[in-house]
């Protein structure tokens, strides 16, 4: 019976076996570029915003998922898995941001297991910078950081270089990525998917998608790339090919025991798609991004289903498809020796239909933009600082700084694009950066003038003053009648010897300013006035959390001289005489006259040097500027304006973070305008209340031959319901023919006219909007006579909408949200305590108008100047710690050969010690080609006398983000042919190779050039000397 029994269930064995038969399927993935087939490369990927809706160590984890369901650690776990399951898959990753993250939480082995991926080929990263970084609002020289920090990163953990740029996301393309963050980094292509709409379907229609970019016309084409856009956006193509487990594309189905088979109706789905994208590219390739934000969260389900598609598209043999990469698409694209059209300057303004000019952003959260640029020039000193004195791994450095800002620059970080909570998250992490940073800085300056050796033992602890722009400074408000000295140590970060006046906010008025020498150095007193008290005192204690506990009275001005990347002294301290600087002080009211007859009014003169600015009494407005130097003499006129906000309520597009949309024109202030004017010894000062949320300073320098304006913006009024964008413009008579030029990324200027675009027929829908360009350095105008200059301290928008005038965007404040992805409106707020207001900003530009051809010394050196200020840091010393001099052995001294300075054209980007204690250094040349006739030629730097009496022992020349050799870089880069090129173009201008023995660096226009530098041990950290250089 048993033996019965085990028949039976043997026979039923066998037949469930027969009815369970294995279906497991080996699908073909092994397939490469096919000759004479279209070949359709299928590239996995996701864009990973490192901040947006989420802030990004949420983004990273997975948590606040009620707003958006997206968790980084979920696709890097899920495809690394994937990949892992078939040799023939591959991915590509771009934020390091993200990567290092997990990185770090990864074990030995799968550490190891990675590596072997990227080795392969299977995991390919893509741009590689700490984020993907917008390209309107961030300065080039962030732009180079951030990049550097993530390509270091890569290099030092795979040994690899990333060859291919891929700014996918960006609204809108500079010349400056193209060129510097692009073929100078040693990028073979760059691709991208927002450009404007017209001139998408131009290219469309051209088959000029594909180009090679030339963004700068003094590097020519040795600096040109391969750069596409893409057909529509960075996602897969129409037709539905969207494989993360909750989309709604039809998967591939190929079970035919199962219901809903569809492989041939995918197939023809694939090359229908694939066919339709072939008629607007050139050559028988095509790139598919299979992906979008933050998808593969589990990537197992597209893989599976691009592994149908390849194994059924190419058994149907009509195209030939295939897991590739764009590295693999730009090589393709390369073997085909086609010749491509010709791009050159950038893709800005970007509009993505009739009313959605993104131009709005250029200025959004212009209070995060100033700290940004602020925090930057504070990280190119510090790093300079901490070359200094060494870097101490175990105690703060830089690093968490330079994390900050490598974090901000993305495109919806310093853009203003991000949620508020999330602007909140990436201004904490800049002032947790800071702070720390500041205790470099601190320890650095105390080594330098330490009377000790090796400074470890130095007790002079030094302040510095965060919010000195809105007059907090506990240290420079501390009482000196009682005996108390001040000791302010002045850092140059420049490369050049150079005087500016430094101002602080004091309580005595019988003070006197000394220095190192101790002889008595001019000073200047001007009341602080109510206005600027109010603001302090609200945002001091927003940002301390607790009220001053004094308050100012005056602001001390003074003349420093410091030497290049060096440092001089000063002592404040109390006078014995009458305090004989006082500024004198007149306020002119005005009210409407009631006069019989017009009275005769005179004029009010502002400026003690060779620039005078001229205000009519009649009404107090600005109508002349002056300059006997240059003999200019010019109608000059300001003033302000708001555009109201398009709401979008009647369904139509609204003006919001991203989007500039004007419904309507509004001046701002009165006909008759109230003005307070100061003069003094050093600058005069005058004051007008534009308005009651709008206060402006102008300031004229007694040496220097620029305007320097300084506005307070809001909060700006919303209880009417109109969100507002607050303009000023800047009037002069030039003929200027609708033409100006704005800086890109802060390096080269571009042309613009007005209404017109280069590579299409404008059809003009947006007349301001669509005129609006991104500004991080100056904006200028000119006609055959003299040009006028505009210098901004942060990236913001501006235009020339009418000849003559000069149009900068300050501040905006918006009740809708725009439609564009944020879902918030950009309404900026503070509070303090249950006290809670608009967002005002305060910020400066800087006015000038030279004789034709003279700007652009003004231009480039002061703008330098302005992302590079003096930076101070302050100790309080008791009377009888010396006379009136500084006590310090060293009060005065420069890193450099006391006999040397930088070329007058040339600046020090970098200076900054990396792990393995070498140096880079990184030298940047600051004029374009035939801008200015002394200054844009090939200069020289002489390295032994930049390092002063450090031995330099190896100089090794690298790519832009230092993670190869240059020359290796220029020998593996793909050399592209330009339509209609002879080969007969001049070779750009270049510094030739640096001799060991001379260690000579040579710039040409627009030339940046990287080096790693191994320097001598220091023989002493002390210095002897206050006319020495570091030893």
């Amino acid at each position: 019976m048993a033996d019965s029994r085990a028949f039976v269930l043997l026979v039923l064995c066998a037949v469930i076996t027969v009815c369970v038969e294995s279906k497991y399927m080996i699908y073909d993935t092994a397939q490469g570029v096919v000759d004479g087939k279209l070949n359709v490369h299928l590239v996995a990927h996701t864009h990973d915003d490192v901040g947006w809706l989420k802030t990004v160590d949420q983004y990273y984890v997975g948590s606040n998922n009620s707003i958006q369901g997206a968790c980084v650690q979920n696709v890097l776990d899920s495809t690394i898995q994937a990949l892992l399951a078939d040799k023939n898959r591959k991915f590509i990753y771009v934020e390091q941001a993200f990567f290092q993250r997990w990185w770090r939480d990864q074990s030995e082995a799968t550490q190891a297991t990675v590596k072997r991926l990227v080795s392969k080929g299977q995991l390919e990263m893509i741009n590689g910078g700490w984020c993907m970084h917008d390209e309107a609002a961030p300065h080039y020289i962030d732009m180079i950081d951030q990049t550097t920090y993530g390509h270091r990163f890569i290099k030092q953990q795979f040994n690899v270089t990333p060859r291919i740029g891929w700014q996918i996301d960006p609204f809108g393309h500079s010349a400056v990525q193209a060129y510097l963050l692009g073929a100078e980094v040693g990028f073979d292509s760059v691709y991208f998917g927002r450009i404007d709409y017209q001139d998408r379907a131009k290219r469309k229609g051209d088959k000029h998608l594909e180009v090679i970019w030339r963004g700068s016309k003094s590097l020519g084409s040795s600096s040109q790339i391969f750069a596409g856009a893409f057909p529509e956006n960075y996602e897969p193509p129409p037709g539905g090919f969207y494989f993360e487990v909750n989309d709604d594309s039809p998967i591939v189905q190929d079970d035919m025991d199962l219901f809903d088979y569809n492989v041939e109706e995918r197939v023809n789905d694939f090359v229908a798609a694939a066919v339709a994208q072939a008629n607007i590219t050139r050559t028988n390739h095509v790139m598919w991004m299979m992906g979008t934000d933050f998808k593969y969260q589990y990537a197992e389900s597209w893989y599976r289903n691009m592994d149908k598609f390849i194994h059924y598209v190419n058994k149907d043999g009509r195209v030939n498809a295939l897991y590739s990469t764009p590295s693999i698409y730009t090589d393709a694209k390369y073997a085909e020796t086609s010749s491509w059209p010709l791009k050159e300057n950038d893709y800005f303004p970007y509009a993505s239909d009739v009313d959605a000019y993104w131009t709005g952003y250029f200025t959004s959260r212009a209070a995060l933009k100033g700290y940004v640029r602020m925090l930057s020039g504070y990280y190119l000193a510090a790093r300079q600082l901490e070359v200094m004195k060494g870097r101490n791994k175990t105690r703060h450095t830089t690093d968490a700084l330079g994390d900050a800002l490598g974090i901000a620059q993305h495109h919806d970080g310093v853009s203003g694009t991000s949620q508020q909570h999330v602007a909140n998250d990436y201004a904490k992490r800049l002032s947790i950066g800071q702070k720390k940073a500041e205790s470099v800085v601190a320890e650095s300056i105390a080594c330098m003038v330490s009377p000790k050796p090796g400074c470890s033992s130095s007790g002079t602890k030094f302040h510095q003053c965060a919010l000195l722009n809105i007059s907090y400074c506990p240290s420079t408000e501390a009482d000196l009648s009682s005996g108390k000295k001040l000791m302010v140590v002045v850092y140059n970060s420049l490369g050049w010897n150079r005087s500016d006046v430094i101002r602080l906010p004091v309580v005595n008025d019988n003070i006197a300013v000394y220095d190192s020498s101790g002889k008595e150095v001019e000073s200047q007193l001007m009341l602080l006035q109510n206005e600027s008290i109010s603001y302090r005192n609200y945002y001091a204690t927003a940002y301390t959390g607790k009220s001053p506990s004094t308050t100012p009275k005056f602001w001390l001005a003074f003349t420093a001289s410091v030497p290049p990347l060096g440092f001089s002294t000063y002592t404040i301290s109390s006078s014995k005489k009458p305090a004989s600087n006082f500024v004198k002080k007149v306020v002119y009211k005005h009210t409407k006259p009631e006069y019989d007859t017009e009275p005769e009014y005179g004029e009010i003169e502002i400026g003690q040097g060779n620039l005078k600015l001229i205000y009519s009494e009649s009404d107090g407005k600005l109508s002349q500027y002056v300059n006997s130097r240059s003999s200019i003499e010019a109608s000059l006129k300001q003033s302000y304006s708001f555009y109201a906000g398009f709401d979008g309520t009647t369904g139509l597009q609204a003006s919001g973070a991203y989007v500039f949309r004007p419904n309507g024109t509004y001046p701002i202030g009165h006909k008759l305008q109230d003005i307070t004017y100061m003069y003094g010894n050093i600058y005069d000062e005058l004051h007008e209340q534009i308005s009651p949320w709008i206060y402006q300073i102008t300031r004229v320098y007694k040496n220097m031959e620029h305007a320097e304006v300084e506005f307070t913006v809001g909060p700006i009024p919303i209880e009417d319901g109109v969100g507002k964008e607050i303009v000023t413009q800047i009037t002069t008579t030039m003929k200027s023919n609708k033409t100006f030029y704005t800086d890109s990324n802060g390096r080269d200027f571009i042309e613009r006219i007005r209404d017109y675009r280069a590579d299409w027929d404008l059809d003009v829908n947006q007349p301001i909007a669509g005129n609006y360009y991104p500004i991080n350095l100056g904006i200028y105008l000119k006609d055959k006579k003299s040009e006028l200059s505009i210098l901004v301290d942060r990236s913001i928008g501006g235009s020339s909408i009418v000849d003559g005038q000069l149009e900068l965007m300050l501040h905006r404040r918006l009740l809708y949200d725009d439609g564009k992805g944020v879902a918030e409106a950009l309404n900026e707020t503070v509070c303090v305590g249950n006290d809670c207001r608009g967002l005002a900003v305060q910020g400066k530009y800087y006015i000038r108008i030279d004789p034709l051809g003279e700007g652009a010394k003004w231009r480039r050196t002061y703008g330098q100047e302005i992302y590079s200020p003096l930076l101070l840091a302050f100790t309080e010393v008791t009377e009888q710690d010396g006379n009136e001099g500084t006590n310090f052995q060293v009060s005065k001294s420069s890193r450099m050969d006391p006999t040397y300075s930088l070329p007058d054209n040339v600046v020090l980007l970098t200076l900054q010690e990396l792990e393995d204690g070498n140096v880079l250094l990184r030298l940047a040349h600051l004029y374009e080609i035939g801008e200015d006739k002394d200054l844009s030629v090939t200069s020289r730097v002489e390295l032994k006398k930049l390092f002063g009496k450090r031995k330099v022992i190896k100089v090794s020349e690298m790519s832009l983000s230092a993670n190869q050799g240059r020359e290796e870089m220029e020998k593996k880069r793909l050399v592209w042919k330009v339509e209609g090129s002879k080969n007969d173009e001049p070779a750009a201008q270049r510094g030739g190779p640096v001799d060991p023995q001379k260690l000579v660096a040579e710039l040409a226009p627009m030339e940046i050039r990287t080096f790693i530098v191994t320097l001598g041990k220091t023989l002493s950290r002390r210095l002897v000397s206050s006319d020495l250089s570091l030893q």
